[in-house]
């Protein structure tokens, strides 16, 4: 089975590299390969000059967007040229830990589950706002309310899919919103989604964190909306 890994990337200079060496260095069962895809999305920082260390390696696929065009935008370039039999998204800094990856993957090659969340809220959370831990509880809620589930994280970034339910889908929102188009899409569409713990460390705005009120207000919204059309 292969994994892909794809990382969108914007000014994550200074995690960057910790990110990519640990996505490559850590171990699966021994019949898992590895497909590694960076979405350089439009970055200024120095990221780019970063990211040229890893092209024509194997197990890498470094692609770069000119402009910044948000999280959306890098997942669908991602996906399109992944080749793996599952994909999982990783975020390019350091609140999401690799390591997490055999707990992810468990469900998936005991062929339990097609779609599998990693929860924070299950597993363990280190230094999050208490404010946004309240805000990932009414996410939670709403999508249970109105799917009728009882999922614990919504809002996680780790995330495994089938490649070909990706492939299949279309993603027609801008940002962080794709996380709430793509939950609702597989949702209405009846897929079951299984929870595994993971380890969370949250991380500062002036830590580099892109999360913003904003955005989390439309990601909200958003599972309100996707969940309707």
């Amino acid at each position: 089975m292969k994994l892909t890994i794809i990382i969108p990337t914007y000014n994550e200079a200074k995690t960057i590299r910790s990110v990519i060496n640990k996505v490559k260095k850590v171990r699966l069962d021994g019949l898992v390969t590895k497909e590694i895809i960076v979405v350089n999305d439009g970055s200024t920082d120095g990221t780019t000059d970063i990211l040229k260390e890893y092209e024509n390696k194997n197990e890498f696929k470094i692609l770069h967007i000119p402009c910044n065009k948000g999280k959306s935008e890098a997942l669908r370039l991602g996906i399109a040229h992944s080749s793996g039999d599952f994909v999982l998204i990783q975020d390019a800094d350091l609140e999401y830990d690799p390591d997490n990856y055999a707990e992810l993957l468990k469900p998936a090659l005991e062929e339990k589950a097609l779609i599998v969340f990693g929860s924070r809220f299950l597993g363990t959370v280190n230094k999050m706002n208490p404010l946004i831990r309240i805000a990932n509880k009414l996410s939670n809620m709403t999508v249970n309310f109105l799917f009728k589930t009882h999922l614990t994280d919504v809002n996680t970034c780790y995330k495994l899919f089938k490649s070909e339910l990706l492939k299949q889908m279309q993603i027609t929102s801008n940002g962080f919103v794709c996380d709430s188009e793509i939950t609702c899409q597989l949702l209405k569409k009846g897929y079951a989604i299984i929870e595994v713990p993971i380890r969370y460390s949250a991380r500062t705005k002036k830590e580099g964190k892109k999360m913003n009120w904003f955005e989390a207000i439309k990601m909200y919204l958003g599972l309100i909306l996707y969940s309707k059309n």
